[in-house]
């Protein structure tokens, strides 16, 4: 086998198993909903009352596009801004929910999540 053909193998082995890491484990780490700020916990609160939502955005498809979350059909999953009261705009704070019931936090838009515990 070619040596270039090795390494991208190689590289194609490494990078993959990459991203099953941050695909399968991103959202492992939990989170207490006590442990939340207070803003997202009204946030949470609103969802399981379905609203109303102070922003437009509010319950729009959240596509999973990064694959952080497991991987669902499309739809799936709901996403649902968290005030950041230092911001004007909607800020990096989400909270994304799925059909079953199960919700995540994420204060860095997207890049890491945290699996809500109630």
């Amino acid at each position: 086998m070619p040596t270039w053909l090795r390494f991208l193998l190689v590289l194609w082995l490494a990078v993959g198993s990459a991203f099953a890491f941050s695909r399968d484990d991103a959202a492992i780490d939990p989170v207490a909903v006590a442990e939340l700020p207070r803003e997202a916990r009204q946030t949470l609160a609103l969802i399981k009352d379905g609203g109303p939502f102070p922003y437009d955005r509010d319950g729009i498809v959240f596509g999973n596009f990064e694959k952080r979350l497991p991987l669902q059909a499309r739809g799936y999953y709901r996403e649902y801004t968290v005030k950041s009261p230092w911001r004007r705009d909607r800020g990096p704070r989400r909270i994304i929910a799925g059909e079953r019931g199960e919700y995540f936090y994420t204060d860095d838009h997207y890049r890491t999540f945290r699996r809500i515990k109630e």
